[in-house]
């Protein structure tokens, strides 16, 4: 298990439904060990070894552009 966090931008959230969506969507990532979605930051945080990548086609696959925050 892995404790390696990654920050994405997330796009089109607009509510509460919006962020349990995205957030279940990452959720069924594999690797995924915790997730946190921020409506107002237009965020979420991973933690676990997911592929990225993976984590931004399942938000895209919802409706919800992203990609890594490299700051």
């Amino acid at each position: 298990m892995s404790d390696r966090e990654t920050r994405f931008d997330v796009n089109g959230m607009k509510c509460d439904g919006c962020t349990a969506r995205a957030t279940a969507a990452i959720r069924s990532v594999a690797g995924v060990t915790d997730v946190k979605v921020d409506l107002s930051g237009k965020s979420a945080v991973v933690k676990g070894d997911a592929d990225p990548g993976a984590v931004i086609q399942a938000l895209k696959q919802v409706g919800y552009p992203a990609s890594v925050n490299r700051r």
